[in-house]
């Protein structure tokens, strides 16, 4: 058998691919293109979303600034340019003033209610037994509808009713009242309603608030020789400060928007009248769509205003308790 001479190669094979193509790399073009389409990405999650917000939120509030300078009943096509006159209105017509003076109720109501949140949020915020079940029966209030907490209170505050019994079965008939047939009380007793069913929300914010403060700053203070008091004064108060000013906000704005409680209770009867009672009786009662409009953006106004006090007053500051 022979061999071929060392010096003969046999035929040549074409080049292999680079490494990089071999493992699938992709050309610089393709690349650019993938980076593009992944920051495009985002914004088509985004597309739908705002677009539903500004539909459904940012379009009706400037059709809202716009009817509130108009006459607009509601139901005809043409809107008459009426310039400030439903400001005006809104601020001379002594019906519509007094409903601002019942919303103080609900206002003075609110820091009271924020009081007990923070009372009941601190004291649970410790080591107590049955915490946890206090936690529910504070908090349940708050996922009852109102509508439902309405019909409650109307029948147990009605005369003969289960707070008349309580207070003459422990000897106090002197202290039962017309609760929501007396004018001068009627306002008291709705907002005393409203403050046993918003306090959940308050409770909740505070708590989840006070139990992020990390514990060994309480395990310092402790060794310090801090009470209890010092604890709340040097420690919960400074870390929730800003809790405390988003209740604020929430307790003004609410306080001017109270609907369901009042309407349930008393309609509105007896000087009970709310603000915003008096913007859909205005909008749908007497058709006078541009005056109510008017009314929504004083109250957007006054919650404004409201929000920028108070980020004057409690800015936003980094709490360093370490």
């Amino acid at each position: 058998m022979t061999t071929a001479p060392t010096g003969l190669q046999g035929p040549t094979t074409p080049a292999a691919p680079s490494a990089g193509r071999a493992s699938g790399e992709k050309s610089p073009g393709r690349a650019a293109r993938g980076r593009r389409g992944s920051r495009v990405i985002p914004y088509l999650f985004l597309l739908v979303p705002v677009a539903l917000l500004v539909l459904l939120t940012y379009v009706p509030v400037v059709n809202m600034f716009w009817y509130s300078v108009t006459d607009w009943d509601g139901l005809d096509k043409v809107k008459n340019f009426v310039g400030l006159d439903n400001f005006v209105e809104v601020f001379t017509d002594p019906d519509n003033v007094r409903v601002f003076y019942v919303s103080l109720y609900y206002f003075a109501a609110s820091f009271i209610q924020m009081a007990l949140a923070l009372y009941f949020a601190t004291i649970l915020s410790f080591r107590i037994r049955f915490k946890n079940l206090w936690k529910g029966i504070l908090f349940f209030p708050y996922l009852i509808n109102g509508v439902a907490i309405g019909l409650i209170f109307l029948n147990f505050l009605r005369p003969q009713g289960g707070l008349d019994s309580v207070l003459t079965a422990v000897g106090l008939e002197s202290l039962i009242h017309q609760w929501t047939g007396d004018p001068d009380i009627a306002n008291a007793t709705l907002a005393s309603v409203s403050v046993w069913r918003y306090m959940g929300l308050n409770f909740v914010m505070f708590l989840g608030a006070i139990q992020s403060i990390n514990s060994e700053v309480y395990e310092a203070a402790e060794i310090d020789g801090a009470s209890r008091w010092h604890e709340f004064w040097y420690i919960i108060l400074p870390s929730i400060r800003p809790i405390i000013g988003l209740s604020l906000i929430l307790a003004i704005s609410g306080s001017l928007s109270v609907y369901e409680i009042p309407k349930v209770m008393t309609d509105g009867g007896n000087g009970t009248e709310t603000f915003v009672m008096r913007t859909v009786w205005m909008a749908f009662n007497r058709n006078m769509v541009g005056l109510a409009a008017a009314m929504a953006v004083v109250l957007l106004v006054v919650v404004l205003i409201v929000t920028w006090i108070q980020r004057r007053l409690l800015p936003d500051e980094e709490v360093d308790l370490t």
